[in-house]
């Protein structure tokens, strides 16, 4: 599924290139060629990027990428309608940033160039609070509308809107308090001795005594520090609207992060080979366990909220996994690495909201607070909230995934009664919204139905939920809203392809993101309650626009797996169909895994469906799958792929295939695969595991052995190496080496510090030591995961366009 942040990730929207001359622009009747595909994609025009309102509501601001290097500009236009104009760096000062309010809506802030501003709204008189070189962040506003509270790091500040004054809402030092250490023998026999010693140190003392004591009588000053002990660093900290509270996530100072890995530079500025350390290997360390910490700004006093209460937390559910390993180390003898594996007596939890669930939410008057664990095992999310009395955790909702817990749809927050949680769940295996009283049951807001929601946003009246949902179909994403009442569901817009959404301040209005396979995510404004939308922005290129593409035809694909349906976008002629048996194909293979490219949303493959269109023209077929383990069908075919990476999602590749033979006339002898990054991964899978059934496969920046990718992926699907070897070997490619039989091209970038060269170089070797032929890999010195540079785009696909013409459609039919 489409969201926010995956915008800012796609390939074409990062690309720096030479400035976009549109003289030098493909004609839209002119043939495909490879040039034009993979040439800067400034041609095609840009997505519209990061929409959010003016404080006012009467305008939007985003940013679009300048042609011609990776620059964002800022632009403004009229909620209205007109013409976006490009803010120029004076005009750039006068800008506004993303704005919050205060309950009253009497006030907003937001965040310019790092710094914090202040709207009076009845008058609109303007102040900058904060002037300084570290960018502030987090602005919000006190519960009573008096204090403007935001954030320097894991800092927090609090400015008083009468008195202009700034000061921090708490000093923490992460270091052990000097007056708190007590003194040792030989300390003590040192003040018995020495009178002199003795007097300074009262002298200390009384000095310590009269700042404790000014504080205390003197609201003007600033408060003491908390000595919170070297053996802890700041994650993360939340302050309560009312500031009475701060809880502070805090993990070890110095934790042994492993062994990493170097990445090799062969080209660089100064002319000598460099190395760059990467991210360690899955299993090597596992994340670093966070705590929880709470601070009474107002009693000055400190108390950690225990996890050793939660439902589930002392379980092990990888019991089995385990004590099967155990016995074989044992029996092998490594009774060292056997202990190592010994259950936790309470499993470790991350809470800092890190991209995958995690986080601090406060009720708006602060009276009460909310706190996302995830157990580092993977398996369990906790949402609790924290009884201020006991100064305890108490648990609301407990989600567990005998697979894995998904890093989406971990959204969650407070009603504005402030006393009634909301939180997205995959509990029934599809993404709910659901709400819980304090004191309750939970229940799903959003129904039943094969269908997940995302993105949800409480209007500002609180009577609405907005949210994303691919309710019509799979491939289908609008916006849709439902009454916090009694949860009726109602679509808004009528799209088919919406990216994102933003709600205007007083609630009536939507800024939209939409796009559609050939148009990039473009700005639009409609009712909240539905209605005909204006269309603000079209950043689109006559050349790229005009283009007759072959639209996707969304297909679906009978699994003979007991899969059900697997949905796929298929391009093809206009006729549909050809003789038996006479025409090759190609299947690509979307990357990320948890991924979906099947959608009327534009796709993240822009050059990649350009290059389909082109395949199309030579006279192939292509299909593209969303395979078992893509996102937007649900949690059961999400988690599929557990401990068996490559092998479902191998079946529905196959099922692919075969409906190709059978509705459009493709050769079974003659059809390739490629793919990149996890696409990668399964063309490698494709020809290794399943031999002869494709006639060739390119493999981009394939990971090969899963033992050497990353930990935040990895483990969610296989678990630890060391604890769970047998998923590893069943799902790395690697270990499927003595079957290649079919030509292989394996293309990397040299400098990819994601998955690591050496996965495809050590691949490579296998091959070399089992004597085989027909495999060839190309390396790129410059080029990262994502590949940045045209002429390396030029070269990978040349090389992917040769051999499929070479291996796949001149193959000679039976």
């Amino acid at each position: 599924m489409r969201r926010l942040l995956l915008a800012g990730l796609v390939a074409f929207t990062v690309l720096p290139a030479a400035a976009f001359d549109a003289s030098t622009a493909p004609s839209a009747s002119a043939p495909l060629d490879l040039e034009t595909i993979m040439a800067s994609p400034d041609w095609i025009g840009h997505a519209v990027e990061n929409p959010y309102w003016s404080v006012d509501g009467r305008n939007l601001y985003y940013t679009l990428k300048r042609d011609g290097d990776t620059v964002r500009d800022l632009y403004r236009v009229s909620a209205a309608g007109g013409a976006g104009a490009k803010l120029d760096p004076a005009a750039m000062a006068q800008a506004e940033g993303p704005a919050v309010y205060d309950r009253s809506h009497t006030h907003a802030a937001f965040i310019l160039h790092g710094d914090v501003f202040l709207v009076d709204l009845a008058s609109g008189r303007r102040v900058q609070v904060t002037r300084s070189p570290q960018p502030e962040s987090s602005p919000q506003f006190s519960a009573d509308g008096r204090t403007l509270q935001f954030r320097d790091g894991n800092d927090w500040y609090g400015y008083d809107l009468a008195s202009g004054i700034s000061s921090p809402a708490a000093i923490l030092k992460f270091a052990d308090d000097p007056q708190a250490k007590k003194p040792d023998a030989l300390e003590r026999r040192q003040l018995e001795l020495f009178d002199t010693l003795r007097e300074m140190k009262a002298d200390r003392d009384a000095q310590h005594a009269q700042q404790q004591a000014l504080a205390g009588a003197d609201a003007g000053r600033a408060p003491q520090p908390f000595w919170l002990g070297d053996k802890l660093k700041a994650v993360d900290t939340a302050l309560s609207p009312d500031g009475r509270w701060m809880l502070v996530i805090a993990a070890p100072a110095h934790p042994d992060d492993g062994k990493a890995p170097g990445v090799i530079h062969y080209v660089t500025d100064s002319g000598y080979t460099e190395v760059q350390k990467a991210r360690t290997y899955v299993g090597r360390n596992d994340p670093a366990p966070q705590s929880l910490l709470l601070l009474d700004l107002a009693a000055h006093k400190v108390w950690p909220l225990a996890t050793d209460t939660l439902p589930g937390i002392k379980d092990d559910p990888l019991k089995a996994i385990r004590d099967r390993t155990v016995a074989a180390l044992e029996k092998a003898g490594h009774g060292d690495e056997a202990k190592a594996l010994k259950a936790p007596a309470v499993r470790p939890v991350t809470i800092a909201n890190e991209g995958s669930g995690g986080g601090i939410a406060w009720s708006d008057d602060g009276h009460q607070a909310a706190v996302q664990l995830r157990a580092i095992d993977n398996k369990d999310r906790w949402i609790a909230s924290v009884d201020f009395a006991k100064h305890a955790l108490v648990a609301q909702d407990r989600l567990h995934d005998a697979a894995w817990i998904n890093w989406s749809f971990n959204d969650f927050g407070w009603l504005k009664d402030g006393r009634t949680l909301w939180y997205l769940s995959e509990a029934d295996g599809w993404s709910r919204l659901y709400l819980k009283p304090l004191d309750g049951k939970a229940k799903a807001l959003t129904g039943s139905g094969k269908f997940e929601v995302s993105q949800p946003r409480l209007s500002t009246d609180g009577q609405w939920f907005y949210l994303l949902a691919n309710k019509q179909a799979p491939y289908s994403y609008d916006v849709y809203r439902v009454s916090t009442g009694d949860g009726s569901l109602t679509r808004v817009t009528q799209y088919e392809g919406v990216d994102g959404y933003t709600l205007s301040p007083d609630g009536n209005q939507l800024a939209v993101l939409h796009s559609a396979p050939y148009l990039l995510s473009q700005l639009a404004v409609q009712d909240a309650a539905g209605g005909a939308p204006r269309e603000l922005t079209d950043t689109m290129k006559k050349a790229y626009a005009t283009r007759p593409w072959i639209q996707p035809q969304f297909v679906e694909v009978p699994s003979t797996h007991g899969a059900g349906v697997v949905y796929a976008k298929y391009y093809g002629p206009a006729d549909g169909t050809g003789a038996p048996a006479s025409r090759p194909a190609v299947i690509f293979v979307h990357g990320a895994g948890y991924l979906q490219d099947v959608s009327k949303q534009e796709t993240y493959y822009v050059r990649e469906q350009m290059f389909q269109n082109l395949l199309v023209q030579q006279g192939y077929v292509v299909l593209d799958l969303d395979y078992r383990g893509s996102a937007g069908y649900g949690r059961d075919w999400r988690t599929a792929i557990y401990r068996n990476m490559g092998h479902p999602e191998l079946e529905d590749l196959l099922d692919g295939k075969a409906w190709l033979v059978k509705h459009h006339g493709v050769d079974p002898r003659r059809v390739g695969i490629y793919g990149g990054s996890y696409g990668g991964f399964m063309a490698e899978m494709a020809l290794l595991r399943a031999p002869g059934e494709f006639a060739a496969g390119a493999a981009l920046r394939p990971p090969a052995d899963w033992v050497t990718y990353n930990h935040e992926y990895t483990s969610n699907i296989l678990n630890d190496p060391q604890l769970d070897p047998e998923a590893y070997k069943a799902s790395s490619p690697i270990e499927y080496a003595k079957n290649l039989q079919d030509p292989l091209l394996i293309e990397h970038g040299l400098i990819d510090d994601n998955v690591l060269a050496s996965d495809s170089i050590r691949l490579y070797q296998r091959f070399v030591e089992l004597h085989k032929k027909n495999f060839w890999i190309s390396l790129y010195p410059l080029e990262r995961h994502d590949f940045k540079h045209a002429d390396d785009w030029y070269d990978e696909y040349r090389r992917i366009d040769e051999l499929f013409n070479t291996w796949v459609k001149q193959r000679p039919a039976d």
